[in-house]
């Protein structure tokens, strides 16, 4: 899936159901103090109705939102436009090839706007050897140890294809073990690394404090991703870890939803009600 080529549904019985599978009976008195959507999720709307869609994502309730793309918006009309929703941008989404050409020019733009975190999502296929990972790792340090006089903090955001194991190493540990954990963070999907096979709670574990911030996307017991809360992910357990994680943000994500309006309003009810 190529990230380059790139809201009042029914509450009765769907919320209903939702909440049925947020194991609240079991859960404890936490829930999620700020709620927020990677607006990859809503793009083709964004692409029609910049405003109107970024107004149906408050009237939502979302609180925080995560850029990849301003289609053409001038960044302080942005940041003018976020202010009178009372929406924050605490991330956005830039390619590999703007942090290697254009990083200045990223890091005063995402300054503008109001961010505070700069990922990179995604590496194509040809950049995706055990060499490549490491040259991406000492990349991403120096584009960390930037974002950090710029005031801004530097992350990378996972799919599943860094867990694919080659000459026995896991791409994704590479990039964790040689970046500085000061300069580097990590946006986990929570969708892509159980599609990738690993245990989120395990890498929580061995690498606390490294995931500032996370996608929260389901699955279904066909490995299909689905709205939050409609699938078997537990999100709960893994919340309930969020200090040892160094969570902050959580931002909901569906890559290609049938109604994009409408999933993501679904998954923000769900994750209302969930306790943890």
């Amino acid at each position: 899936m190529n990230r380059r080529t790139f809201i009042k549904t029914s509450a009765g019985a769907t919320l209903a159901s939702l909440l049925a599978k947020s194991n609240l009976s079991t859960a404890g008195g936490k829930s999620l103090e700020k709620i927020g959507v990677q607006l990859y999720t809503v793009r083709d709307l964004m692409k029609k109705d910049f405003t109107g869609t970024l107004e149906k994502v408050a009237q939502a309730g979302y609180k925080e939102v995560e850029f990849a793309g301003y289609f053409d918006h001038k960044p302080e009309d942005v940041r003018q436009l976020l202010t009178r929703l009372k929406l924050q941008a605490p991330a956005v989404h830039i390619s590999i090839d703007v942090l290697r050409d254009k990083l200045d020019i990223a890091i005063q733009t995402s300054k503008t706007v109001g961010h505070k975190y700069i990922v990179c999502p995604w590496l194509s296929q040809s950049e995706r050897s055990l060499e490549h990972y490491k040259a991406h790792a000492a990349l991403f340090n120096k584009v960390g140890e930037a974002c950090q006089k710029g005031g801004i903090q530097f992350a990378y955001h996972n799919h599943d294809f860094e867990f694919e194991i080659a000459a026995g190493k896991v791409p994704y540990d590479i990039l964790l073990a040689e970046t500085d954990p000061r300069l580097v963070q990590m946006e986990l999907d929570l969708f892509w690394i159980k599609k990738g096979g690993q245990d989120t709670l395990a890498y929580f574990a061995k690498y606390p404090g490294r995931f500032a911030l996370c996608h929260v996307k389901d699955m279904d017991e066909n490995g299909k991703m689905v709205d939050a809360g409609k699938g078997k992910i537990d999100f709960g357990k893994i919340f309930a870890q969020a200090s040892q994680a160094g969570l902050k943000h959580y931002f909901v994500e569906h890559d290609n939803p049938e109604d994009p309006a409408q999933s993501i309003t679904v998954s923000c009810q769900y994750l209302k009600s969930l306790k943890f």
